[in-house]
C-alpha cells in the first residue's frame, strides 16, 4: 500500500509505475509547492483511471501527462518501458509549462531523443550481464 494524499492506494489497482527522470524532477522542484502537488497528484491519478485529461498519447510513442491548474497548463513529456513482463514503467523525461494550444515540436523531439538515449543504455546494461 502506498499514501498518495488521502487515499490509500494498493498496488495491484496501478496500471504501471512511474519514474522520473533528472530533467522531469527539475522542472518539478523548480515549480511552487501547489502546483507541483496537483502534478504529482494527477500522474498518480493516471496510473488508476484511463483519463486523456490526465495523460495523453501525443506521437509515435511519446505520451503527456497534463495537468492544469490555476489556469496554467503543465506537461510532463514521458514513454512506456514495457520490456518487462512483470513491470510496467513509464518514464517521465522532462515538463514544460505549455504557452501555446499546440505542443512544441522540440520538446517531443527532445523526449523521443531521451527514449532512445534510456532503451540503448539500458541495452548495453543487459549486454553487460
Amino acid at each position: 500500500m502506498y499514501f498518495c494524499g488521502e487515499i490509500f492506494l494498493n498496488m495491484n489497482d496501478y496500471k504501471f509505475r512511474v519514474e522520473f527522470l533528472d530533467d522531469a524532477k527539475a522542472f518539478l522542484d523548480g515549480l511552487d509547492e501547489k502546483s507541483r502537488k496537483k502534478i504529482v497528484y494527477n500522474v498518480w491519478k493516471s496510473r488508476s483511471v484511463s483519463d486523456n485529461e490526465l495523460f495523453k498519447k501525443l506521437q509515435d510513442e511519446i505520451w503527456e501527462f497534463r495537468t492544469m491548474f490555476n489556469k496554467t497548463y503543465y506537461r510532463l513529456f514521458a514513454f512506456w518501458d514495457k520490456t518487462d513482463n512483470t513491470d510496467t514503467v513509464v518514464i517521465s523525461t522532462h515538463g514544460i509549462v505549455k504557452k501555446t494550444d499546440k505542443i512544441p515540436q522540440n520538446e517531443i523531439k527532445r523526449a523521443q531523443k531521451i527514449r532512445e538515449q534510456y532503451f540503448n543504455e539500458k541495452a548495453k546494461k543487459n549486454e553487460n550481464i
